[in-house]
């Protein structure tokens, strides 16, 4: 069985501050086509990705790339066709959300992690080293509010990348955060494909991309343009974004 299938992928947004359609476009209008102010961020996407594959999906800013990657998530439900996902997911997206600020950073490991899944012995289990990955033995009483920028990134990517779902979603994370912490959240993520884990990665690194995938997805103006090798969908982006 595949690990995410998805079939003639469609979903669109309004192009105001409303974001998502209304209660009333929902269910007040007639038919299914487009409204006027609405877009398609995706639309006709159809791929399949096996268990154990690495999948790097590239493309220009606001071609969709992260929207598809929350329709993976189940952050965003379809319009149009659908997104089965037959293996549990670790989303490494928006890493700094669900956090709360008042809390300190110990009860915010126990309550982020028991919102991912883990129960209570496996938090137990694993808090110390998500403490030490995080480096944040000196702060386990701070609120979290008062913590900087990269603490907050190395407190979040430790506590999701703990997590012992067979699917990764990653967008971008690895942009953040001090060089050293990059090199060690590298050694993380090719630990757990090392464990046969699927990666579903979103980066605008050719050399990241290089690196831990294998297959890529080129999206255009919501558009699922070519599906195939890393090495060539990078080559026709890259061609595609020369000018000319």
């Amino acid at each position: 069985m595949s690990a995410i299938e998805v079939v003639d992928l469609g979903v669109r947004f309004r192009r105001n501050r409303r974001g998502r359609r209304s209660f009333k476009d929902l269910f007040g209008g007639k038919g299914r086509g487009k409204r006027p102010g609405e877009f398609w961020a995706l639309r006709n996407v159809s791929f399949t990705v096996q268990p154990g594959e690495s999948i790097g999906v590239v493309g220009r800013n606001g071609q969709g790339k992260s929207t598809l990657l929350k329709l993976v998530a189940g952050v965003l439900l379809p319009d149009e066709g659908r997104v089965d996902v037959h293996q549990g997911v670790a989303p490494l997206i928006e890493l700094t959300g669900g956090f709360v600020g008042d809390l300190t950073v110990r009860e915010n490991v126990r309550l982020t992690a028991g919102l991912h899944g883990m129960s209570r012995a496996e938090i137990s289990r694993r808090f110390d080293g998500i403490i030490a990955f995080a480096e944040l033995q000196d702060f386990l009483d701070t609120p979290y509010k008062h913590l900087s920028n990269g603490m907050k990134v190395r407190l979040a990517f430790s506590v999701v990348s703990q997590l012992e779902e067979p699917i990764l979603l990653v967008d971008e994370v690895l942009a953040v955060g001090d060089k050293a912490f990059r090199e060690k959240c590298y050694r993380r993520i090719d630990e757990l494909l090392a464990e046969g884990r699927t990666l579903f990665f979103v980066s605008h690194n050719e050399r990241d991309l290089r690196r831990f995938c294998e297959r890529g997805l080129y999206l255009d103006k919501g558009a699922l343009v070519l599906d195939g090798p890393i090495g060539d969908v990078l080559d026709r982006y890259n061609a595609d974004s020369t000018p000319a």
